[in-house]
């Protein structure tokens, strides 16, 4: 099972999920879309959230107003965070996570130390976590077919604009060669090319 939430503070609306509990967080990892941005509380368990951004932008993209969305909804999922003040919640894009073969379920370590990225919370805002909570939606999503799905549309979208590529460049090889024509005959057409009755080709007489 995975919940779905909306953070509807900014527009469009922006969708966070995470899983039931660490078998989910499993498929979370192994699915993810390069789209997700993953969100735990620092040093402390907790569920693994994930923030998906609209294809295009980065993590330095994320609204300050959905980053404290993400941040109180980790926090308030998680047995001793959201028990304690002044927790730092920690944030990467999903391509940077790393799962090894000797990493309990749920485990998961970094690629690159330096992709993640800490906001501190200083304490549960009930508005906010209630606000997230009203928006909750439980799902069994085949997340193996929604990634393939996705997959197939990027490699669609990919194809598309190579096909697009090559039209334009043969346009353009057509254009240079029409242009390149053109000159040629300009210059046979220029005076110093052309020949009259006055360069002496008048022998012909008509009677």
């Amino acid at each position: 099972m995975v919940f779905y939430f909306t953070s509807a503070v900014v527009s469009p609306p922006y969708t966070i999920y995470m899983g039931k509990d660490k078998y989910e967080n499993e498929d979370l990892i192994k699915y993810g879309w390069p789209e997700d941005i993953w969100f735990h509380v620092d040093k402390l368990s907790s569920a693994h959230v994930y923030l998906r951004m609209p294809k295009g932008l980065t993590i330095d993209d994320i609204p300050k107003e959905v980053l404290i969305d993400c941040a109180q909804l980790v926090k308030n999922n998680s047995i001793q965070g959201c028990k304690m003040n002044n927790i730092n919640v920690v944030y990467t894009p999903w391509s940077n996570l790393k799962k090894t073969g000797d990493m309990d379920v749920g485990q998961i370590g970094f690629h690159r130390q330096k992709e993640v990225k800490i906001v501190a919370v200083e304490k549960k805002i009930n508005e906010i976590v209630n606000r997230l909570e009203k928006t909750k939606d439980e799902r069994f999503p085949d997340l193996a077919a929604e990634k393939e799905s996705r997959d197939r549309e990027e490699r669609n979208e990919k194809k598309a604009q190579i096909q697009d590529q090559k039209r334009k460049e043969k346009e353009e090889m057509k254009r240079k060669k029409e242009m390149e024509e053109l000159k040629n005959y300009s210059s046979l057409m220029t005076k110093e090319n052309m020949t009259t009755n006055e360069d002496g080709n008048d022998s012909d007489d008509f009677m």
